[in-house]
Formats: C-alpha cells, sequence, structure tokens
C-alpha cells in the first residue's frame, strides 16, 4: 500500500473511532457515582450535598416545600421541615447512596441529578409518602391565599 493510501485509511479509521467513542458517551446516559452513606446530607427536601466533592445536588424529579424563611406559610414550613426529616433519616440509614446526574446545572449552581438510597429513587419515595410533588418544569406555590396547603 502506498503511504498516501496508508495514511487515508488510518486518518478515516481515527475519524471513524473517534464518532464511536463520542456515541457511546452519549448512549451511556447520566453520569452515576455512588457515595459513601453518611457523607452525603440534606440541605433540604430536594437538596443534598456532599461535603467530600463540595458538589451540591437538586433532586431533578421532585419539588419539597420550603423550609424557614422561604415558606410561604407555617403550613408549607412544616411539611418542609417533615420532608427535610425524612429525607435524613432515609440518607442515615441508607448503605448505599447513588447520584445520576442528567448534566444539567440549575440556576444556584447545582447539580441536578436522580438520587438512588439503596437502589430505590428518592425522589419518588417523597412523593409517594406525601412530603414532596412530581417536578412539573417550575416552581408552584405550596400555600392558597387562607395559608392552607394547596393539594
Amino acid at each position: 500500500m502506498r503511504a498516501s493510501n496508508l495514511t487515508s485509511v488510518l486518518g478515516l479509521g481515527a475519524c471513524v473511532f473517534v464518532a464511536a467513542a463520542v456515541a457511546a458517551f452519549f448512549a451511556l446516559g447520566p453520569v452515576a457515582r455512588a457515595h459513601q452513606p453518611r457523607t452525603i446530607h440534606a440541605i433540604d427536601g430536594d437538596t443534598l450535598e456532599d461535603p467530600a466533592t463540595r458538589v451540591t445536588y437538586r433532586l431533578a424529579n421532585i419539588d419539597t416545600p420550603e423550609v424557614g424563611r422561604n415558606a410561604r406559610c407555617s403550613a408549607e414550613r412544616a411539611l418542609g421541615e417533615r420532608a427535610t426529616r425524612r429525607v435524613r433519616t432515609l440518607l442515615a440509614n441508607a448503605e448505599r447512596i447513588e447520584t445520576r446526574s442528567t448534566g444539567r446545572i440549575d440556576s444556584y449552581g447545582r447539580d441536578v441529578a436522580y438520587v438512588l438510597v439503596d437502589g430505590r429513587d428518592l425522589g419518588d419515595a417523597l412523593v409517594r409518602e406525601g412530603l414532596a410533588r412530581p417536578w412539573r418544569g417550575r416552581r408552584e406555590p405550596w400555600c392558597d391565599s387562607t395559608g392552607r396547603l394547596i393539594p
């Protein structure tokens, strides 16, 4: 084979290899990371922090009520505190915690991710327990004009 033909074949081979590698990367989906139990902690019901990596995660699939001064009514604050306590309990008792990043970063700099606790989706668990609602793409109010929770 002549040198120019060999160079063309090698160049084409390299392009095919790079294209296959890029396709495989995107086919794998979200990046998963396992965490040591009891190192990741809840800031509130839908925000977690891993002090070891300094990464803050926002649960991708839910919205929990606000706590503290961010709550719009006392009922929201109380439910938000219950959600936070429940997340802390689940994390404290976990044998395995895994985050699956969506690749998005929210406006607060948090890595938007799905979180699995012992193989179960944390967000789904909170929704089933009535401590969160599914994320619908934007924050919706938790309180009506009389200070009661909106179902």
